[in-house]
């Protein structure tokens, strides 16, 4: 008898219904690929939104995770313990910054930028008390709490949230006449995703992300890039606003920093930056933990030999190579870097979610998005083999 039908209907009778997952309920996992409770196999092309950047169950993230796991998993950050420095010192030289400030969640990550931008805008910049802005991008996607969704265009996520917290001003992506426009005596940062994620991997027109970098600069404004999905290597970079050749004064980073093994995220930045944090006014329980550092520091350490950067910008040209000959078959268009590339599929044929739930039926496992829209991004350590499965898979799909 198949268990997945009753871990379905246990898992809709007890959770809140936040998230409208595909009916594959999965218990094991290496690599590229999935298991489900009844034995059948899937291609991951999803990564836990890049949080899997280096596969399930990297071997030398399993083995940091272990050793750790015998010493010691918590202290307060009352005290210092020994996987501290070493994680903040190696990814702050990663980031080309002097400071990290490690938090758990990439929302988290989000709001402590939010805050120390605010507060650099008041004791550096000058801005009149309570009355600090950020410009943000349509389309975006930072992460769900209150703060953050006041300022989403997304009604599904932002509606019946409020009242919304003030304090930003939204302009189209992509738009730097209009972002430059937006910033004013009292704006402290611009906030943006170097390449927009949820929205449909959605990649900024040339020249845009160097125009914000030199508007920034010229108006002493912060610029705040959300590399939470886009950076650690899934663009064929270490960062996306790389490919760009541009540095931003604060990484706000997540997802593939613990490794898809527990939840660590951080904010880098130079010490004129976040050197305005002053002791409690900022911090967290769980945030730079000893096991999520352990981790964290070899998921650094694997990104310092520049092989996963490699991997990615080689193995995405196989990718977006095999997509491109899909459009006007089915693929109305395809957008991306690296190993992640957001599909508009023709909404004549099917939905975004028709299409992934076909896709599952074929033994591959994406996430749709807005419509006809679907998006893929597979481990870093998927193989050309498991690419050209993967494209042989979506093309059986589009054929019907």
């Amino acid at each position: 008898m198949l268990r997945t039908p009753g871990a379905v209907r246990d898992a809709e009778r007890w959770t809140a219904h936040n998230y409208h997952p595909l009916p594959v309920v999965i218990s094991s996992a290496e690599g590229c690929w999935l298991t489900d409770v009844d034995g059948r196999r899937y291609l991951d092309c999803l990564a836990g939104y890049s949080a899997l950047n280096f596969g399930h169950r990297h071997p030398k993230l399993i083995e940091a995770a272990h050793a750790q796991l015998d010493r010691l998993t918590l202290t307060s950050r009352a005290f210092i313990h020994d996987q501290f420095a070493d994680f903040c010192r190696e990814l702050a030289k990663l980031c080309g910054k002097d400071l990290v400030l490690p938090m758990n969640t990439g929302a988290e990550a989000v709001e402590t930028g939010i805050k120390v931008a605010r507060k650099w805008g008041y004791q550096v910049k000058g801005v009149t008390p309570g009355q600090a802005n950020i410009v943000v991008a349509e389309g975006n996607f930072h992460g769900r709490t209150t703060t953050i969704v006041s300022f989403s265009t997304d009604e599904d996520a932002r509606a019946d949230f409020g009242p919304y917290t003030p304090g930003f001003t939204v302009v189209p992506y992509g738009d730097l006449d209009a972002l430059t426009a937006a910033i004013d005596e009292n704006t402290v940062a611009v906030l943006l995703e170097p390449i927009q994620g949820e929205q449909g991997v959605v990649v900024p027109p040339e020249g845009y992300l160097p125009g914000v970098r030199r508007v920034c600069t010229e108006r002493n404004v912060l610029f705040i890039a959300d590399e939470i999905q886009s950076g650690l290597g899934r663009t064929g970079a270490t960062f996306a606003c790389d490919l760009a050749g541009v540095t931003p004064d604060m990484y706000l980073l997540g997802k593939a920093l613990g490794g898809g093994i527990v939840p660590v995220s951080a904010v880098a930045a130079d010490a004129d930056v976040l050197g305005v944090l002053k002791p409690g006014q900022h911090g967290s329980t769980f945030g730079g933990n000893p096991l999520a550092c352990a981790v964290a520091t070899e998921v650094v350490r694997l990104l310092a030999t520049g092989e996963f950067q490699q991997r990615s910008a080689e193995l995405g040209e196989r990718l977006h190579g095999g997509l491109q000959s899909l459009v006007g078959k089915g693929l109305v268009a395809v957008r991306g870097r690296g190993l992640w590339a957001g599909l508009d599929i023709d909404p004549a044929l099917m939905t975004g979610r028709q299409a992934c739930e076909r896709l599952m039926e074929h033994g591959i496992l994406a996430k749709d998005t807005h419509g006809s829209t679907i998006r893929l991004a597979p481990p870093l350590v998927i193989t050309e083999e498991e690419i050209d499965h993967l494209l042989a898979q979506l093309a059986a799909v589009l054929a019907g």
